[in-house]
């Protein structure tokens, strides 16, 4: 044996004896992609977007969820839509879901949401982005019977995303769990929705605050459907946001005992609340994930 070759491997078998006994090993390669939603730093995006590209891919993140759309030019972040897929080509970096503002829309006539999706639709072509969602529902909005629209919606969009050889998922917060005299929007949109179309992507922070479910029941509940996540923690205190290690929810309990078969992607989040500023607390969240949490995904 070469000098190197036995350094190298005594090495791989001291740092194997300090692994914890969770049948994670150094050979082990993540299932998943390491995702990042843009949202997240959107501040630093919108200052410098191919710059705060590059942090985040030397932090770790090789695929993101991307956010505010240009329906006129059919762009993101002020590059048209050809031009950002040759950036993340560049850096080594895939998309594979993005959140679109069909809230807008909702009290619109349909021909208009259809258009914008039209363009959605465009825009995921050029950067052969797998899933488009639906992250968002107004205030103004949230009624029971809201929901049912919304339901209706969710379907035929879904058809028409399918159609054109994408995924179609719906996000939740927090609202959607609020309860209307015995009824909850979450359960009117699982049960009006086709599971074969409309895909969902879980909000593991707004399921833990808001939901009389945990993460591992609603997707018990519905298998098959949660094909992506988004994973922030919550504040022991303020129930706020707040950067992955540093909250109350405990994933590394929470991961290594929950159902991934229909998980494709997962995204790490922190919406506001940052201890210093966004970049910082999403090195932080990468650098705490990677050490305590990847090993179960």
């Amino acid at each position: 044996m070469h000098r190197r070759d036995f350094i190298k491997q005594s090495s791989m078998a001291s740092a194997a004896t300090l692994l914890p006994v969770t049948g994670f090993s150094l050979d082990k390669k993540p299932k998943f992609k390491m995702g990042l939603q843009l949202f997240t730093i959107r501040d630093a995006m919108k200052a410098n977007p191919l710059g705060s590209l590059k942090k985040a891919k030397a932090m770790g993140y090789q695929d993101l969820e991307i956010y505010g759309f240009d329906p006129e030019n059919i762009g993101y972040y002020g590059y048209k839509a050809k031009e950002f897929k040759l950036i993340l080509d560049d850096l080594n970096l895939t998309t594979s879901s993005g959140h679109y503002d069909f809230s807008s829309y909702f009290d619109k006539p349909d021909e208009e949401l259809k258009k914008y999706l039209d363009a959605c639709i465009e825009g995921a072509h050029m950067l052969n982005k797998p899933y488009i969602t639906w992250p968002w529902l107004a205030p103004e909005f949230r009624t029971i019977e809201n929901y049912k629209v919304l339901s209706e919606k969710l379907n035929w969009m879904a058809e028409q995303v399918n159609s054109a050889g994408f995924g179609f998922a719906y996000h939740n917060h927090d609202f959607e769990f609020t309860d209307h005299n015995g009824q909850i929007g979450y359960d009117i949109i699982l049960k009006e929705t086709n599971p074969e179309l409309v895909k969902l992507q879980m909000d593991m922070y707004w399921v833990m605050h808001s939901s009389k479910k945990t993460p591992q029941e609603l997707i018990a509940d519905q298998p098959g459907r949660y094909v992506m996540w988004h994973i922030k923690d919550m504040d022991k205190v303020t129930r706020d946001y707040t950067e992955l290690g540093n909250g109350s929810i405990n994933y590394a309990e929470m991961l290594s005992q929950i159902d991934t078969d229909a998980l494709q992607y997962y995204y790490i989040e922190q919406g506001s609340n940052f201890a210093l500023d966004s970049m910082k607390s999403i090195a932080d969240s990468a650098e705490f994930f990677k050490k305590n949490l990847r090993q179960y995904l």
